[in-house]
């Protein structure tokens, strides 16, 4: 009885020695600190991770340069409206943005111009519309349409019951059609609820407007039919708005109804409302290849000044200055041969040999820079002034036009690509600053109070049901409404040199721990220096063995981060969030094949371990057989055994 028991003991031992050796990865997995979750992260491979940026900063330089393309909140009590940018400015000639109108929401795609006043879709009684991209706006199927009934402020259809509006444009297009108020949706990307706004209802429209692809306008311009102007005199957003066109080929953008944190490094010129009913700057000065153009600086002061629109696609010039910008660039190009342009009825001035590679432009074409009032410069690179030939391969056109006889200066998309262009209307500014607009939405679009759900009209003064804009967020899953966090990431700026911090990171990452209410081991600190200064990216992982956080927790971390409500000791300095980025959890499959690796494993240790104890047992069994052959009958008469000592 002896041996079995030691050999039931034995076995026992060895299988747990085995099973607890194999299954330590796992205990190690499900716990393990945060370092050792990066690692496993870089292992598992990029595919693993949907990052929302750009690039990563791996040095200081390249963090700040990411800190400056980076947008930000307001950290003001009001909300904005994040709205994404479709199309190319070149291959449609403009840039749209998506808004809902009534309820139920019916979707328009519309062009954004800061040039008008007016937003408008087509309505279901246009006779005279053209077909565009989405079916007209139809009041009968909204609850909460109301027509805005005629007045002395405004101008009354001919039965005097209710307003109209009238435009036209440059190009002889025209739109013309009735007044109403609806709840207005921006998108799920968007901080801000629905709200009831006034636009129009179109009845009429001529030229490019009855053959363009997009419904509509979205009036972006002072007036009081303005959707901005409307939005900021009920006091729910800043008196500002930002664009942001995407690069040439590329498209894309974002656009911001509301105020931002500007970045640092952006140029600035004064605005005056007064001087013009439009977007205007103070543009002082062109230098080309780093040399001034020898122009009157009250060139670009004439009529209405240098107007930005965005509605327009081009640039024009008066005719002097117009001149003496296109003798600039040809002299830089000696070695281009200039050629025809891609439509015979134009005098384009185009140039071959150049390559298809737009990064690469600025080694062929010269550096523009524009000079504001008070010195302030922005460089403009070749896409900022040219546009691809479309039949000629490797070949390009100027984009900048004489403005006729006409003495103003009017600066449209093609100038403001891959610039973040923020219409500081309360400061009478508007500032510029290069970044990477293509990629821009991705920053903007982050989990915010109003993106894990559909945005809802929670206050409704007319006593409708809820109004819902459809989900708009490009990172949703099968789900509608339900999008995943796996990691979340602020980078802030503290008041506290490199080499002082580096010894008291372990209680900073305490400290961060103790405010966000979650574990020292869910907190993972990196820091770079810059001078007096320490730059500190703080990595938030779900706790444990979680897959993602719960949306309550994820926004409950965001919100104290970014609503500047986390309390540091005063010995770490002021702290400046600089930037904040969420990233989505590992791919399930990826889990799949790695348990499934696991449990074969351990199939296979068993077995090899069954296999083991039954050679053992069986061998155990052998020899017990043969010692039986030794024993001898009972009558026998064997030795007596001496008693042993207790």
């Amino acid at each position: 009885m002896a041996s079995r028991s030691n050999l039931k003991v034995t076995f026992i031992t060895i299988f747990f020695f085995f099973f607890l050796i194999f299954l330590q990865p796992l205990s190690l997995f499900a716990n393990m600190g945060i370092e050792n979750q990066d690692e496993l992260l870089r292992s598992l491979g990029s595919s693993m991770v949907l990052p929302l940026f750009l690039q990563t900063p791996n040095s200081s330089h390249q963090l700040e340069s990411s800190f400056h393309r980076q947008l930000k909140m307001l950290e003001h009590q009001h909300p904005n409206a994040r709205m994404r940018l479709y199309d190319d400015l070149l291959a449609n000639g403009y840039y749209t943005t998506r808004l809902w109108i009534g309820t139920p929401p019916q979707e328009f795609a519309l062009i954004v111009d800061s040039g008008s006043t007016v937003t408008y879709v087509p309505c279901s009684t246009c006779e005279q519309c053209g077909k565009h991209q989405d079916p007209k706006f139809q009041p009968d199927l909204s609850s909460t349409y109301q027509p805005v009934k005629c007045s002395l402020d405004c101008n009354c259809n001919s039965e005097n019951t209710q307003c109209i509006y009238e435009r036209q444009y440059a190009e002889m297009s025209s739109s013309s059609g009735v007044l109403g108020e609806d709840i207005v949706s921006f998108g799920n990307g968007s901080a801000l609820e629905p709200q009831r706004a006034v636009f129009g209802c179109e009845n009429e429209e001529t030229g490019d407007l009855y053959s363009q692809h997009a419904d509509g306008i979205m009036g972006l311009g002072r007036g009081q039919l303005s959707i901005l102007d409307q939005l900021v005199d009920k006091g729910v957003i800043g008196d500002s708005f930002s664009l942001c066109y995407g690069g040439m080929g590329v498209g894309g953008g974002a656009m911001v109804l509301g105020g931002i944190t500007p970045p640092t490094g952006m140029v600035y010129s004064h605005s005056d409302p007064v001087r013009s009913p439009y977007y205007n700057i103070e543009l002082k000065e062109l230098h080309v290849a780093g040399k001034l153009l020898k122009l009157d600086p009250k060139i670009f002061d004439g009529k209405h000044g240098t107007v930005l629109d965005s509605g327009t696609t081009y640039a024009y010039l008066p005719e002097a200055a117009f001149l003496a910008f296109k003798d600039a660039i040809m002299k830089n190009l000696n070695h281009l041969k200039q050629i025809r342009g891609p439509d015979p009825n134009y005098n384009d001035i185009c140039f071959s040999g150049a390559g298809s590679v737009v990064s690469e432009l600025s080694k062929t074409f010269p550096a523009v820079d524009m000079v504001f009032d008070g010195g302030n410069k922005l460089s403009l690179a070749p896409e900022n002034y040219l546009f691809r030939h479309s039949k000629v391969h490797g070949a390009y056109c100027l984009g900048i036009f004489q403005n006729g006889k006409d003495p103003t200066t009017l600066l449209g998309g093609i100038v403001v690509r891959n610039t973040l262009v923020t219409y500081d209307r309360e400061n009478e500014k508007v500032g510029f600053f290069k970044t990477n607009c293509s990629v821009l939405w991705d920053k903007v679009q982050i989990v915010g109070p109003n993106s894990t759900e559909p945005s809802i009209m929670k206050n409704s003064s007319i006593g409708v049901s809820p109004t819902m804009a459809p989900t708009e967020s490009p990172m949703t899953d099968k789900h509608p409404g339900k999008f995943k966090i796996g990691v979340i990431t602020f980078d802030m700026l503290l008041g506290m040199k490199y080499s002082d911090l580096v010894p008291h990171m372990g209680e900073l990452r305490d400290f961060i721990a103790n405010e966000l209410e979650v574990n020292t081991s869910q907190v993972h600190l990196n820091s770079t220096g810059t001078g007096n200064e320490t730059v500190v990216s703080c990595s938030i992982y779900p706790k444990g063995s979680a897959y993602y956080f719960s949306n309550t927790t994820a926004k409950n971390i965001i919100d104290r981060f970014t609503e500047h409500r986390l309390t540091l000791p005063g010995t770490f300095g002021k702290y400046q969030l600089v930037e904040w980025k969420v990233e989505p959890p590992l791919k399930r499959s990826s889990w799949k094949v790695y348990m499934w690796a696991v449990l074969g494993g351990i199939a296979a240790l068993c077995l090899c371990i069954a296999s083991f104890g039954l050679w053992y047992l069986l061998r155990q069994k052998q020899q017990a057989m043969g010692a039986l052959g030794t024993y001898k009958p009972v009558a026998v008469v064997v030795p007596e055994q001496e008693l042993q000592e207790l």
